[in-house]
């Protein structure tokens, strides 16, 4: 299945003229234990989880566009960093699912690349994720849709991130805090997911925050996300 391009964010084409529409990203914090490791926070007891505008979401080739205000020194100057990720689109209204069965709800996987305007998420906006995960095209998803038969058990996917050609991430989802399953089924305890809910089940350790010194996006950047089974989502970072 292929992802495209519509007036405000992206759709998976299902065919026969059938476009489903992108509607709702959560995002999941700390799903790796050496990402929380390498900021110095505590690993979560419980999904640690936030949301992202659907409107930032862009395709594969799309270019990733550093607005002004995150270059700004008065707003923390440079902070945009890249984060690996394994999303999971699901293809049917689903609530209180159980672990077991929860799987049943995904239409496919795709990679996912959760770019952050870190003092925007961190210090600007009262504590709050949404901002700094929400601005336009910060949410570069492909290449493509891949079904569950294809990828089989979503746990055991390798995940990596190149920088430039340089590996930054690198990774499996059998490292995941809350397995894909577990998160589906905590997310739609008493809530319904609908058809068209992205979600970006967190990244591995390796960002560039968390370097030193630290590592931030800029023009002229390629990052490329590579999923065992799923392909390569490649964007290249241009200056708004």
């Amino acid at each position: 299945m292929q992802l495209i391009k519509r007036d405000v964010g992206v759709g998976v084409d299902l065919g026969g003229g059938n476009i489903l529409p992108i509607v709702h990203i959560i995002g999941i914090g700390r799903n790796y234990a050496e990402h929380a490791k390498e900021q110095a926070a505590a690993v979560p007891e419980r999904p640690m989880i936030f949301t992202k505008n659907p409107a930032s979401a862009c395709l594969h080739g799309d270019a990733i566009v550093i607005p002004p205000i995150c270059r700004d020194e008065r707003f923390g100057g440079e902070q945009v960093d890249f984060e690996a990720e394994l999303a999971v689109i699901i293809g049917r209204a689903v609530k209180d699912a159980t672990p077991e069965r929860a799987l049943e709800a995904v239409l496919g996987y795709t990679c996912g690349n959760d770019v952050s305007a870190r003092w925007w998420q961190k210090q600007g906006s009262g504590g709050q994720f949404c901002r700094g995960k929400s601005f336009d095209t910060f949410c570069p998803l492909g290449p493509r849709v891949v079904p569950p038969e294809a990828v089989g058990d979503p746990q055991t996917l390798r995940v990596r991130c190149r920088v430039n050609g340089e590996t930054m991430q690198d990774a499996s989802t059998a490292d995941m805090i809350f397995s894909v399953a577990t998160l589906i089924s905590d997310l739609s305890q008493g809530t319904t997911l609908g058809p068209g809910t992205v979600i970006m089940t967190g990244t591995p350790s390796g960002v560039g925050m968390a370097r030193t010194p630290p590592v931030w996006l800029k023009a002229g950047d390629v990052v490329e996300v590579e999923i065992e089974k799923i392909g390569v989502l490649r964007n290249e970072v241009v200056n708004g």
